[in-house]
């Protein structure tokens, strides 16, 4: 789940009706097997409307630093709306609905499986399709963490608290064999998948792993909370929607080939699935498209 778009470093938009700035940060070195990435966000004067989050690699944890986030399981599907004040999702197959009033600041964590392990005390799966209040995961470290962060009055010390914090929800869980991978192979696959961003056959991962394609299907799953077949397709939708979400993007026709797909009907299709929406209603929908 991406509950905002994304920003590879600081990025400030600047248009008549609307302002976006945004700050990315990497986590302290001990904690990058576990946190890919912090990312701030401060969107002003957007239209109303409501974002469509992606599915992608990572479980994310939101925490608002104005108005509650109000967020459905599904967009377009009648799923109820959710008010968090700090959420946690797994990974998915579709897309989390965020309805936006033009107005919305806050920090993006984005964790790895192991991640789960290591800060929640529990396996990615256990947190498959599913949106969480953080506190229910993390207790009073997270009615601290949310405190810090609200507080602090630079980028710089937010992403320095949660370096803090996160650390000390390592910490707890140190000693414990749940800080690792199942199985390095269910690792080697997640990481062979993610360098290929999709464009892999698993049958042909499972064989050079020695597995069949079932047991590492069976184990993957349980690891990560969905099949490998089904993590590739987001991977590679991934792909397509990071490209689909440029300022200058490329046609559709051409998005589909670089990302993988066999054709812009193969790309529609798992646009579809994944959105609600068709590429070039989603485009139309999209509040949040000057954003990044």
């Amino acid at each position: 789940m991406v509950i905002f778009l994304g920003w590879a470093a600081r990025t400030l938009t600047k248009m008549e009706d609307h302002t976006a700035t945004g700050i990315g940060a990497r986590p302290a070195p001990v904690l990058r097997q576990y946190v890919n990435s912090y990312v701030g966000f401060d969107l002003r004067g957007f239209p109303t409307g409501v974002h469509c989050g992606p599915p992608g690699r990572a479980l994310t944890a939101v925490i608002s630093l104005s108005d509650p986030l109000e967020v459905a399981a599904g967009v377009d599907d009648g799923s109820p709306v959710t008010r968090f004040g700090s959420v946690a999702g797994g990974l998915m197959c579709r897309s989390v609905a965020i309805h936006h009033d033009g107005r919305q600041q806050g920090v993006r964590v984005s964790l790895t499986p192991l991640g789960a392990r290591a800060i929640y005390g529990m396996p990615a799966a256990e947190l498959a399709h599913r949106l969480v209040p953080l506190d229910e995961l993390l207790g009073a470290l997270a009615v601290e963490l949310v405190d810090r962060l609200r507080t602090a009055t630079t980028w710089a010390a937010r992403f320095t608290a949660l370096d803090e914090l996160l650390l000390r929800a390592v910490g707890r869980g140190a000693c414990d064999d749940h800080v690792r991978w199942a199985r390095p192979e269910v690792a080697e696959a997640w990481r062979r998948l993610v360098a290929a961003r999709g464009c892999v056959q698993v049958g042909a991962v499972a064989a050079e792993l020695g597995w069949s394609r079932r047991y590492l299907t069976e184990r993957f799953r349980g690891e990560v909370g969905l099949s490998p077949k089904t993590f590739a397709r987001v991977l590679r939708f991934e792909h397509a929607h990071e490209l689909a979400a440029a300022q200058d993007p490329l046609p559709w026709g051409d998005v589909a080939t670089v990302s993988g797909y066999a054709d812009q009907a193969h790309l529609v299709r798992d646009w579809r699935e994944f959105t609600g929406r068709s590429p070039t209603a989603w485009r139309r929908s999209e509040v949040l498209l000057g954003a990044g």
